[in-house]
């Protein structure tokens, strides 16, 4: 399946960035990724901080792209799974987010606790990784979209 296969059934809107709008969701990201390194949170904050700072990066290349997701209830699923598409991150590496997302949705809606440390620190390394790929995959596929 392609992007343009996802807007045809209806998973995903048309969406126009801009410059300031990647810009602002890069700070997001980037405040994201400095929060889920401070030791005196709970390790499920920090899981979750980092887990926000790896959907901060798809939906930036999903929307660099021309894309958002389309309301429904599964903006998350559908922006981990967009990965593939966009900046072709291997199936595993969506898998392991996707795993994520249902941990991240226990630890912040049913059971406080869940997460091991172990998680968090490969959620967070998992994080810093997407970003860099980020950032290589804008300078060469949408270098009008960065500062």
């Amino acid at each position: 399946m392609s992007l343009q296969d996802w807007f045809n059934n209806q998973w995903l809107r048309s969406h126009t960035t801009s410059r300031q709008e990647v810009s602002e969701l890069l700070s997001v990201l980037d405040r994201n990724l400095t929060d889920c390194r401070h030791p005196e949170l709970s390790v499920d904050a920090r899981f979750n901080f980092a887990y926000q700072a790896a959907m901060q990066t798809a939906s930036i290349a999903l929307r660099a792209c021309g894309f958002l997701p389309s309301k429904g209830g599964y903006e998350h699923f559908r922006t981990i799974q967009s990965l593939t598409l966009t900046m072709q991150t291997d199936s595993i590496v969506v898998d392991q987010l996707d795993r994520f997302r249902g941990k991240r949705s226990t630890a912040m809606y049913e059971c406080a606790g869940t997460v091991s440390e172990a998680e968090a620190r490969e959620m967070i390394d998992l994080a810093f990784r997407l970003r860099e790929e980020l950032m290589a995959w804008l300078r060469n596929r949408y270098p009008r979209l960065l500062t």
